[in-house]
């Protein structure tokens, strides 16, 4: 891959990872705001920041990849059901006695093989603006190498 090109996806790397950061303290995807929790304040999903902080990217040839290490990320961004099992009744009674929230009485007092609904709220994805987002970053790469072939030859 030639080195422009290179430079212009690591270009694109950079500035969509801070254009998916600030999704967390929008609390939403590009202007669509994300569902409200269950007791109605707005969702930022910035409780601990680890799902914030863990989104990365990579550059593979021709490509750019954006992943995030959390195992919970794509329930997240997707939305779905997930199942209550033993382990997680415990987690929930246990933070239920260390914070004293009743949001975790209420997940420690489900059934084993019930339901949990998480809504989409999602932050990494494609989006409307995205074009605009590629098209003013090749502009940049290729000004710039633009510029310097100008100089080049003049010298």
């Amino acid at each position: 891959m030639s080195d422009l090109a290179t430079t212009i996806l690591n270009d694109l790397r950079v500035e969509l990872l801070d254009h998916f950061d600030k999704n967390f303290p929008r609390g939403g995807f590009f202007g669509k705001q994300w569902p409200k929790k269950r007791d109605g304040s707005p969702a930022h999903l910035i409780g601990t920041g680890t799902l914030r902080r863990s989104i990365s990217a990579k550059v593979h040839g021709h490509s750019l990849t954006f992943t995030s290490s959390t195992p919970y990320s794509v329930i997240h961004n997707e939305g779905g059901t997930i199942t209550v099992t033993a382990k997680m009744k415990n987690y929930f009674w246990a933070m239920f006695k260390k914070t004293d929230k009743k949001e975790y009485k209420y997940l420690a007092l489900m059934k084993t093989g019930s339901k949990i609904t998480i809504p989409k709220r999602q932050y990494l994805g494609a989006y409307d603006g995205i074009d605009k987002t590629i098209d003013r970053a090749a502009r940049r790469a290729i000004d710039h190498e633009l510029k310097r072939i100008a100089k080049s030859i003049k010298h």
